[in-house]
């Protein structure tokens, strides 16, 4: 009987001193903070993400409180994991509405619904179109992206997300070009043409007004409007004679890496 006691204080007093909280109560903030990076640079996001939590609890208003949050929000990110990361984002933006990083937040926040929408492993794996995909988590990102980029014109983030803004106006655009097509295709005239008016509304500057124009002339023309059908003609043969006839490439702007949120 002494013998199992012993044995059972043995295992208690073990297990007490391998538990992860225990022994990040003695930990200073530059220890744990030294933990959670070797976490990152790991790739254990997960344990990263505890870590960090652990971090910002204890020292609320350290000076890691901060980046304590970011590295949150990028854990998140890099675990494919959006939901937290644009919550972690959010956060950030209540607890440091005068913070200097808010440029990286809004990159981040665009970043996240880009990568979600545009990069994901389904979309890679069944070759779906983006444009396909639901544009309302393709607009979050422009929109992140726009006011980074309005706010913060010479942030180190803002080259990046103008070409990543292009793209997706590139893809928000042939968006609606494919639902005009199918309109069309339908004998839904009216709607073909709206859709398509939408896209020179909207995206004035892609490749795919010429498109726009194209559906709209045949849709005129399907309805017996011939005079509109040929004044969109003309205005189509001079945006082609302007621009000349290319073909619509929507390059896939590179992975951005991760830049230290200090430097």
């Amino acid at each position: 009987m002494r013998h199992s006691l012993a044995v059972f204080l043995l295992f208690t007093l073990v297990a007490c001193s391998s538990d992860p909280a225990k022994e990040a109560e003695n930990l200073t903030a530059d220890q744990l903070y030294a933990q959670a990076r070797e976490s990152m640079d790991d790739h254990s996001y997960e344990k990263a993400i505890k870590q960090w939590e652990t971090l910002q609890s204890r020292f609320p208003y350290g000076r890691y409180a901060q980046q304590a949050q970011m590295e949150i929000a990028y854990a998140y990110y890099k675990h494919s994991e959006p939901a937290p990361a644009l919550g972690a984002l959010e956060r950030f933006e209540k607890m440091y509405p005068n913070s200097a990083h808010l440029d990286y937040v809004l990159y981040l926040k665009g970043l996240v619904n880009f990568n979600e929408n545009i990069n994901s492993m389904l979309g890679t794996l069944f070759e779906q179109d983006p444009a396909e995909r639901d544009p309302v988590a393709l607009r979050d990102s422009f929109d992140s992206f726009k006011e980074l980029v309005t706010r913060y014109p010479d942030s180190k983030y803002s080259p990046d997300a103008r070409v990543r803004m292009q793209y997706l106006l590139d893809t928000l655009a042939n968006g609606d070009i494919k639902v005009a097509s199918y309109y069309l295709r339908r004998g839904a005239y009216v709607a073909a043409v709206n859709r398509a008016k939408n896209v020179l509304v909207n995206y004035p500057q892609t490749p795919q007004t010429r498109d726009a124009l194209q559906i709209m002339v045949q849709a005129y023309a399907a309805m017996g409007m011939q005079d509109l059908s040929a004044d969109t003609k003309k205005i189509l043969d001079l945006n082609v004679a302007r621009d000349g006839i290319k073909p619509v490439v929507r390059a896939m702007p590179k992975t951005t890496p991760w830049w230290d949120f200090w430097s």
